[in-house]
């Protein structure tokens, strides 16, 4: 372990790097509501759920390489690398590299910061990724101004050996926990969906009473009463006994009970409050299982939306906190760290065929491009570019003895033919 000089020389003093003004305000696990709440009690509601493990899995399964910038402006895949296998195959003995990431991803969307420890070897590079519980880590600011970060009751450790991705925040030091930060919002969640378990479990409900007339003599035997009621749910009780005609006698009536209010905003109330919380994450309803206006059209429109709006944003702070804290500073002209979302934007097949064709007949993209987009190998030959012919001076004729013009002169009379047949 690459354990050398772990305390820099300017770290001086170190102070608690956390904002304690925001941290005085927003609480630690207090809700408007008077209910506790913590990442784990916020889990356990099925929206946020939802939305926390969507964006987990989804970084989790979108590739992640390692490349190389060559002097011709192409790139390569960085086998050699000693990073590449940690990235790729396995950045610990135990987890796998869906695994770390879901996890890292989860933290981050959780609480706002996701730590793991860097193993690194005695040049540098990094061998091993250990994720570390947020609970154990506190960040402090050095006098050099650079974050330390101290595990346990262990000795403060710099920057280089943590790698840290933060969420937004008002310290540049540590990112906000959205958990806290909408504490009351979840809180209400919470409380509705307590005061709706224990209606169920405590509450009294009927369908109905049976009135008598004022006038008439009370019936004091309560057994008569018992036997009256378990007839009239006998006979007129249940599905099977729907809409059977019936006859009350001495005067009775009966009227059926109804929601009370609160009751019946009971659902409205839980629909909002699951829109807040999908709000805080910025994920579009029918992505979390909402299809109440969702519709077909739109689907490809709302993937966008998510990858864009939501995605995206953590994606960026995955990569360039790799690029900081994995690539050494002699590395980072060489090699960048880089995520491949161009399968979460592809759309249907057909659209794809003809963004493809545009590409290939506006000369940036070869057939080999195509091929390694639709995860086929390249084929011989397919590595030439095409250019519109009408796209040259107008003066200057085609170059008939080159097998690039020829193919494009085919290919452009092929699609004329097509199109007069039409």
């Amino acid at each position: 372990m690459f354990f050398s000089s772990l305390r820099a020389s300017g770290s001086g003093t170190l102070t608690n790097a956390e904002s304690g003004f925001w941290r005085g305000l927003l609480g630690r696990g207090r809700s408007s509501a008077g209910v506790a709440v913590t990442p784990e009690t916020a889990l356990a509601l099925p929206i946020l759920q939802n939305c926390v493990t969507l964006l987990a899995e989804t970084v989790a399964q979108l590739p992640l390489e390692l490349y190389q910038r060559k002097e011709n402006g192409q790139r390569e895949s960085a086998l050699n690398h000693p990073l590449y296998d940690v990235l790729r195959f396995q950045p610990n003995p135990f987890q796998t590299p869906c695994e770390y990431l879901e996890r890292h991803q989860g933290a981050a969307g959780l609480r706002g910061n996701a730590y793991s420890f860097i193993d690194r070897r005695e040049d540098g590079n990094v061998t091993a990724l250990w994720s570390l519980k947020n609970e154990q880590v506190q960040v402090l600011k050095g006098a050099d101004l650079l974050p330390y970060y101290q595990i346990g009751a262990g000795e403060p450790l710099p920057m280089r050996m943590v790698h840290h991705v933060r969420w937004f925040g008002t310290s540049p030091y540590v990112g906000l926990s959205p958990i806290e930060l909408h504490a009351d919002a979840i809180g209400l969640t919470q409380a509705v969906r307590q005061y709706t378990g224990k209606s169920f479990a405590n509450g009294v409900a009927v369908s109905g009473v049976i009135e008598r007339p004022r006038e008439a003599p009370a019936i004091k035997d309560q057994g008569i009463i018992d036997k009256i009621v378990d007839q009239w749910g006998q006979k007129f009780g249940g599905m099977d006994n729907a809409k059977k005609v019936a006859l009350l006698q001495e005067g009775m009536t009966f009227k059926p009970v109804s929601m009370t209010n609160v009751d019946a905003e009971i659902v409205g109330i839980m629909k909002v409050t699951g829109l807040d919380i999908a709000r805080m994450y910025k994920i579009p309803l029918p992505m979390v299982n909402d299809l109440e206006k969702s519709n077909y059209n739109t689907l490809e429109q709302l993937m966008i939306q998510f990858v864009v709006f939501a995605l995206l944003p953590w994606v960026k702070r995955h990569e360039q906190a790799m690029m900081r804290d994995f690539l050494l500073p002699k590395d980072r002209r060489s090699y960048f760290i880089e995520f491949n979302l161009s399968g979460l934007l592809r759309g249907d097949q057909k659209s794809r065929y003809e963004a493809y064709a545009i590409g290939r007949q506006w000369g940036w993209l070869s057939v080999n491009d195509i091929r390694r987009l639709e995860n086929m190998p390249p084929v011989q030959g397919g590595d030439i570019y095409l250019q519109p012919l009408n796209m040259v001076d107008a003066g200057k004729q085609p170059d008939l003895s080159n097998p690039t013009v020829r193919a494009q002169l085919e290919m452009q009379h092929a699609e004329i033919g097509r199109i007069l047949a039409q």
